[in-house]
């Protein structure tokens, strides 16, 4: 009697057992579900070949993962955004252009855009560019925002921050990487700190008794080297010379300063009336360095320009064997007979051209540094 008393009605018995074989139920279905959904997130994906995606400003996860299912890039795209809210995760997507590696899971996907791993565009400026040249680069440069369009390099200067400063050769040559849609103030910014560092490192190794005690007139030189030297091995050298023009105060008649000043006038070769005309880059009318730098130096010009070679040699003069070596001389009589020879050579080249092609005129030659005889 009494154990009947305690046994609990039918009624409940059954409610009991129902709810603990849907609980059951509920559970291995979660389960299952659980790990369907787990599967389809590692699972690798469908691609056979990389794929490219671009991730714009608050793009979200549904969106993107969305595209790149109807790229063939995953499986399931809800089926991971539904794990992923059952992970309670929130990934963060950092915009950029995206390159999918072949069968590249869900969980590897989502990994690259919390990390930023955007693909990275490239711009190379070369040694011995201007900052217009830089410039005009970044203008035709596809992937680059364009925040200065238009401007001057004063203004440029002035948006950097640099008000007032003379923006040539304050830019290092180098090759950049960024992200695509990266503003072209960045990349200069960017430029900019780097000639920063390598002409401190460059002023810091300085040799002793140099006729110039500032890092700007350093720079100013180093440009000069970089638009002469067409050899990397005869940096030294040719600073090595306009340093021994400098002690002496002997003009640098420098060719590639009167080019810069001429600006726009420059119409590839330089004439005598060229020398003879006064801007403040002239170095046959005006003594000492130019005012400021005429190109993006190196960092093998800037070491060139704090480390001179001491070699006594006061003149230099293009060999004219087409192997952008240069002659050089201690004295102007051995200056002038060498650039005698180069001459020689300059016309033996020409005759050679008309004597292979006699309907084509002969091209004009290039412009060379110090081709000419000078004078103290």
């Amino acid at each position: 009697m009494a154990d009947g008393a305690n046994r609990a009605p039918a009624w409940l018995r059954r409610t009991i057992l129902v709810a603990a074989v849907t609980l059951a139920v509920l559970m291995v279905a979660a389960t299952l579900a659980h790990d369907w959904l787990r599967r389809e997130y590692l699972l690798p994906g469908p691609a056979a070949t990389p794929v490219r995606i671009q991730v714009e400003p608050g793009a979200s996860v549904r969106a993107v993962l969305t595209r790149l299912e109807t790229q063939g890039v995953v499986h399931n795209a809800r089926a991971v955004v539904w794990y992923l809210h059952l992970l309670g995760e929130r990934p963060r997507m950092e915009a950029g252009t995206y390159e999918i590696p072949p069968h590249s899971s869900p969980e590897q996907i989502v990994t690259m855009f919390e990390e930023g791993k955007v693909l990275l565009e490239q711009l190379t400026v070369v040694e011995g560019s201007t900052l217009a040249d830089f410039l005009e680069l970044l203008a035709h440069e596809p992937d680059v925002t364009h925040t200065l369009a238009g401007k001057t390099p004063a203004e440029v200067m002035a948006a950097l921050g640099h008000p007032g400063e003379n923006g040539e050769g304050r830019f290092f040559p180098d090759t950049y990487r960024f992200a695509a849609n990266t503003a072209d103030a960045v990349i200069l910014g960017v430029a900019y700190e780097k000639m920063s560092q390598e002409l401190a490192a460059a002023w810091s190794a300085r040799g002793s008794k140099l006729p110039f005690d500032s890092p700007a007139q350093a720079l100013i030189l180093a440009s000069m080297v970089e638009k002469e030297a067409q050899l990397k091995t005869e940096r030294r050298r040719i600073a090595g010379v306009f340093v021994a023009r400098l002690r002496k105060g002997m003009r640098l008649q420098s060719d590639p300063t009167v080019i810069y000043g001429l600006g726009a006038k420059y119409d590839g070769q330089i004439h005598t009336r060229d020398l003879l005309t006064d801007t403040p880059y002239n170095t046959y009318t005006r003594a000492g360095l130019p005012p400021a730098p005429i190109a993006l130096p190196g960092r093998e010009s800037l070491m060139a320009a704090v480390q001179p070679d001491d070699t006594g040699e006061l003149y230099f003069v293009a060999s004219g064997l087409g192997d952008g070596a240069h002659h050089f001389s201690k004295t102007l009589q051995e200056h002038n007979s060498a650039v005698q020879d180069y001459l020689k050579r300059l016309r033996q080249q020409r005759a050679a051209v008309r004597a292979a092609a006699p309907a084509a005129a002969a091209p004009p030659p290039p412009a060379t540094p110090a081709a000419r005889p000078t004078h103290p």
